[in-house]
């Protein structure tokens, strides 16, 4: 993989998402699948369905890798992206969020291979602080896209 260009802030994560989703030219309808972890990954996936919601796709999250646990992600007037009804998965494009390669969270890239590959779809990455690249996925993942964001500095203020 080779580096396209360096964005900052959250219109930098979502604005190159949505040009690529853009560029593939997907049919109305077409399925998300968003692979990551309950509570941390979440967000970010609500953010990038979010970011997305006018190109009439279908976005899932899928717990881990837990196919039978995939929800679908609605739009919810005033709140933003909130996952909902169970799904069956027929993805037009996977991602992969970071949150699934950190340290202690039981899936292993490996896995991650046998269980999205047999959908022969693209793979999209998005992490932060290169944790794909920390736990080794890299090697093992063919990528078509990676968004890897950095949260640094974080600073935290209070009042004395």
């Amino acid at each position: 993989m080779s580096t396209v260009t360096t964005l900052t802030g959250v219109p930098g994560i979502l604005r190159p998402f949505k040009e690529y989703l853009a560029g593939k030219k997907l049919s109305e309808g077409s399925q998300i699948a968003y692979y990551g972890c309950v509570g941390t990954c979440t967000p970010f996936v609500e953010l990038l369905a979010f970011a997305t919601r006018d190109m009439k796709l279908t976005h899932t999250f899928i717990p881990l890798l837990d196919e039978s646990k995939a929800r679908m992600l609605k739009p919810v007037t005033g709140v933003g992206m909130q996952a909902a009804d169970e799904i069956a998965i027929k993805p037009g494009i996977i991602v992969l969020m970071g949150g699934l390669a950190m340290p202690n969270v039981p899936v292993t890239a490996e896995e991650a291979v046998a269980t999205v590959s047999k959908h022969g779809v693209p793979i999209v990455g998005v992490c932060f602080m290169s944790m794909f690249e920390k736990s080794g996925w890299l090697e093992e993942i063919d990528f078509e896209l990676m968004i890897d964001a950095r949260i640094d500095p974080v600073t935290i203020t209070t009042k004395e």
